[in-house]
């Protein structure tokens, strides 16, 4: 059978999930013995796994301990989807479950606990358990297994609803509860069982409202083809100890569900209805409009009273908007109107109709404006009439506190935006030995092109240098009349030796990308274009730093969401499976192979945030590492889960057959 080019297409994750529901477990633990480690163990159920002709709606299942349920009304689900929740309790040994659907006829019933289930004094946790029974004479069995992860930032989806149909059309998905479904654990692994033989569609939701279905606003990943589920015999060799600490190898038949591999990354279309979400007046020189979207297009408001009656407010402001044009301010720079209290104007943008399209609307909105109490204040009977009026000075503020990054400019603040501003009274000098000698290829303040409050001062700083920049009085006048203090600034420019150099050499692959590099938060502090085969990160401060590579396939130089309409999966992400210490006056230069680390296992444990709970060690999960996160997992698919690596491949050339015949690679268990 045919492999695929591991170069272009193995984009390598971690299979799932079988069942094991065996385990060895004790009740509790003598003063001083050895720490309970064990999950509980499942001793039987009324009615018995596997039971046909089921027409009770109450299921008792027994443990070997006393357990305790964790967030039992999210975590455990129940096939078919239920649409009145079942009441679910644990109580000693015994875990309850009514339903309070009525059951369907000839139906197959699977109760998935997922990982909601634990012993009540150690709290080890019984993954991956479920019971099932059928209202009919025939019992379905085949199951599907995989895994969920965020598109973005490939963290594990820890109770995201995974459900199948049978049959979709344009509307399947957003109005109809899943057929079968499922709930990821905390490795964001799930498995749905109990499925007829046939071709189903798959996908992963966060079901917000509870509906088993998609809304747009929601979270949701889908895998391109359909999928047959069956069913193979295989070998399993298990290893017995005897009373003489002996081992010995024994070799048994077993089945092995296929797929086991789906690999589904989940994503936010962001969508959001457009309309007009808040319109005010906070003062006399400002008008404010927020929208429920972002738009590439800006709104007109036209003035429906007054002498300016028939003209805009753009005419007579200074815009400040956000780069996605859902938030706009008016600064208005018109007197006539800044001394108006009411304002009445038609507004026309485009709005998210009944049929889910944008159209233009034009709405018309009065903007009043009262002045605060106490804001005048009362002259008082001895006040000298020719007391001389407060002066109000315009506020233009650096961001610099002292000492400047040599890569960047620097930024300065204006409390309002600039009617006019002289840059020859603007000096920047540099300090040779003790004295202050002017720069002579001195930069201009430059207005930020969305944002008229904000200005940049871009220079070739000398590293280890220190400058003095000065603006004179009254040379930055505001639209309002006011104008600025003198200013005098000196800054530090670091050295060369305080920064790092940082590169990545990126191997096995030729499309476009960028590297992101990112703090201890999985923030992104810088990024970089992929130029031949390489990242460069200069002037890095000394620290902790992680990277993740997105495939840029449209080549617009940020990541990119899917969108299901279109059939259009969000854009692929790799993390850098380490730590990067970066010290000071140091170059890194770093290989990196993308599809070397299985795709679970690339982000390192102390950026992830949904981190999953712990085996044996819940008493400080925070001190966890990534190879017992591996370890741990290992040992979930060694006590009866069968998992294989997984890829991913480009749309024209998947093909089911082709990808359970790819086995092995990184990890095998």
């Amino acid at each position: 059978m045919k492999h695929f080019n591991k170069k272009r297409y193995h984009r390598w994750a971690l299979g799932a999930i079988a069942c094991a529901l065996t385990a060895c477990a004790s009740i509790g633990r003598p003063e001083g013995g050895p720490r309970d480690t064990t999950p509980p163990e499942f001793t039987y159920s009324n009615p018995a796994p596997g039971s046909r002709n089921v027409k009770t709606t109450r299921i008792d299942v027994y443990f070997n301990e006393n357990v305790q349920l964790d967030d039992p009304t999210n975590k455990i689900i129940v096939s078919p989807a239920q649409k009145t929740m079942p009441s679910l309790n644990a109580q000693g040994r015994r875990v309850t479950v009514e339903l309070r659907d009525s059951l369907i006829p000839n139906a197959t019933y699977t109760i998935d606990f997922a990982d909601a289930i634990n012993d009540l004094n150690e709290k080890n946790i019984l993954d991956g358990f479920a019971i099932d029974f059928s209202t009919g004479q025939d019992l379905d069995t085949l199951r599907i297994s995989g895994m969920v992860l965020a598109a973005r930032n490939l963290e594990p989806a820890q109770g995201m609803l995974v459900g199948v149909y049978s049959k979709l059309d344009d509307t399947t998905l957003t109005t109809l509860p899943f057929e079968r479904v499922a709930r990821t654990n905390q490795y964001g692994q799930f498995t749905i069982r109990n499925l007829k033989p046939g071709q189903y569609h798959i996908f992963a939701i966060n079901d917000v409202n509870r509906d088993n279905h998609w809304d747009r606003s929601e979270d949701i990943a889908f895998y391109d083809l359909t999928i047959s589920p069956t069913v193979e015999d295989i070998e399993v060799t298990d290893t017995l100890r005897s009373a003489q600490n002996t081992d010995s190898l024994v070799t048994h038949r077993g089945i092995r569900y296929l797929p086991n591999d789906i690999l589904l990354t989940w994503f936010n279309e962001e969508y959001k209805s457009q309309y007009l979400s808040d319109y005010k007046r906070p003062d006399r020189h400002k008008v404010t409009l927020n929208f429920g979207a972002p738009s590439d297009t800006m709104p007109t408001l036209t003035l429906l009273d007054g002498p300016l009656k028939g003209t805009t407010l753009a005419e007579h402001s200074i815009i400040k908007r956000s780069a996605t044009r859902d938030s706009i301010e008016y600064w208005i720079n018109d007197s006539i109107l800044i001394a108006r209290d009411s304002m009445l104007v038609a507004a026309t943008y485009l709005r998210t109709d009944s049929l889910d399209n944008l159209s233009w609307t034009t709405d018309t909105l009065k903007f009043n404006f009262r002045e605060p109490k106490g804001s005048k204040k009362k002259k008082k009977k001895n006040d000298d009439a020719d007391t001389i009026p407060q002066i109000d000075f315009i506020r233009f503020n650096s961001r610099t506190s002292g000492t400047q990054d040599i890569n960047l400019p620097l930024i300065f603040d204006s409390s309002e935006p600039i009617r006019s501003l002289d840059n020859s009274a603007v000096h920047l000098s540099m300090l040779n030995d003790t004295v202050w000698t002017a720069v002579a290829d001195a930069p201009t303040l430059d207005v930020d092109s969305i944002n008229p409050l904000m200005f940049r001062y871009s220079y070739n700083w000398k590293p280890g240098t220190r400058y003095k920049l000065e603006i004179d009085s009254a040379s930055i006048t505001g639209i309002y009349g006011h104008f600025n203090k003198p200013i005098s600034q000196e800054i530090r420019i670091k050295a060369l030796e305080e920064y790092g150099n940082l590169f990545f050499r990126i191997n096995d692959t030729d499309s476009t990308a960028i590297v992101e590099l990112l703090n201890q938060s999985d923030g992104v502090v810088a990024k970089s274009p992929v130029i031949d085969g390489l990242a460069s990160f200069n002037f890095v401060r000394p620290g902790n730093y992680y990277a993740r590579l997105i495939l840029d396939k449209n080549e617009n130089g940020k990541w990119d969401t899917g969108n299901y309409a279109d059939s259009l999966q969000p854009e692929e992400v790799y993390y850098y499976p380490k730590k990067i210490a970066l010290k000071a006056n140091w170059d890194i230069e770093q290989s990196w192979n993308i599809y070397e680390t299985a795709l679970d296992l690339q982000k390192p444990y102390e950026i992830k945030k949904n981190k999953p709970k712990l085996k044996g060690r819940t008493s400080n999960p925070n001190s966890y590492t990534d190879e017992e996160d591996e370890e741990d997992t290992d040992n979930f698919f060694n006590n009866g889960y069968q998992g294989t690596s997984t890829n991913r491949y480009d749309t024209e050339q998947r093909n089911l057959n082709n990808m359970n015949s790819l086995r092995g690679g990184i990890r095998s268990f």
